[in-house]
């Protein structure tokens, strides 16, 4: 990224940090604490292992769920205190803080939240969001809905690389959850992960503090909504065929299992999965019978 590329990327982040949504008048304000970039290491939780890793390119649908009052006051898995008015949100693996775009496929909304924390780890959840971002996505009152979740990737990028430069090290421990991950890492199995080497960048101490500070803007885009969506669960992906023909073989049990092909980054894949699938809480169940069957990467997605 040049200079003059990460200067206006700097730019937008100030303005987002600048309309950040303020408290609502009987919420009181909250105990700041300094955040910190963190990619983290491999981590388990309830059996399922998780590898956290730079990934720019990411673009997924799924389900999201949100949390809020329960969690006020608390430490994120960087190191920032949790408000449930603040556009933030958690997620398994992509780098903190990442700044990503979220669009309820079930009516159009989109908006843009600041991932810092870790999780969802119930079910088939991509992203757990605020209880604000649930608010302007429109699902607060169901509990869950069917998104696309897109990292933006050079305010994303222009963020780490500030925090890595100016920022202070991630601590060995940031929260106790956070810590009974990390006391498991040395176990994890090896699995390759990509990664993104950032290239150094110039800036300076006052750009720093704007970017670590970033808050997205309440600002809600309307996209266009899908005719239909349906629920399937993914249950792996592969670049042979034949283990990808495999895998369905073993699966057809489940249901209606189908091996779709796909190019990501010029790559092709072979997608195994199954369904559609009628409802979240079938997927929940589903994603248990599959990964007790070997499919240990099983997800909802959404088409």
């Amino acid at each position: 990224m040049t200079l003059s590329r990460f200067l206006a990327v700097s730019s937008l982040c100030a303005l987002l940090a600048a309309c950040a949504s303020a408290p609502s008048g009987n919420e009181s304000a909250p105990e700041t604490a300094q955040g910190y970039y963190k990619v983290g290491k491999p981590y388990q939780i309830n059996g399922n292992w998780y590898y956290p890793h730079e990934d720019y390119s990411y673009d997924q649908t799924g389900i999201a769920s949100w949390y809020g009052p329960s969690f006020v006051g608390q430490r994120t898995a960087n190191g920032e205190i949790f408000t449930k008015n603040e556009l933030t949100a958690a997620h398994k693996t992509l780098p903190l803080p990442t700044l990503a775009r979220v669009t309820n496929l079930e009516n159009g909304r989109s908006i843009v939240v600041r991932i810092n924390d870790r999780g969802p780890f119930s079910g088939s959840r991509i992203i757990d969001v605020s209880e604000r971002a649930a608010q302007l996505l429109g699902f607060e009152q169901q509990g869950t809905a069917r998104v696309r979740v897109q990292v933006l990737a050079d305010e994303s990028k222009a963020i780490a690389d500030a925090m890595r430069h100016y920022g202070t090290a991630a601590p060995a421990v940031a929260a106790t959850q956070e810590g009974e991950q990390e006391q498991v890492a040395s176990a994890a199995p090896q699995q390759a992960v990509q990664t993104e080497t950032l290239a150094p960048v110039r800036t300076t101490p006052a750009i720093h503090r704007q970017l670590e500070a970033t808050q997205p803007v309440p600002e809600v885009v309307q996209m266009p909504v899908p005719a239909s969506t349906r629920l399937y669960v993914q249950a792996g992906a592969f670049t042979q065929p034949q283990n990808a023909e495999r895998l369905q073989q073993n699966l057809a049990r489940f249901g209606n299992t189908t091996v779709s092909p796909i190019v990501i980054n010029g790559t092709k894949f072979y997608r195994v999965r199954v369904g559609p699938v009628a409802s979240v809480p079938r997927a929940d169940a589903l994603i248990l019978e599959l990964k007790k069957a070997g499919a240990s990467g099983a997800r909802t997605v959404v088409e």
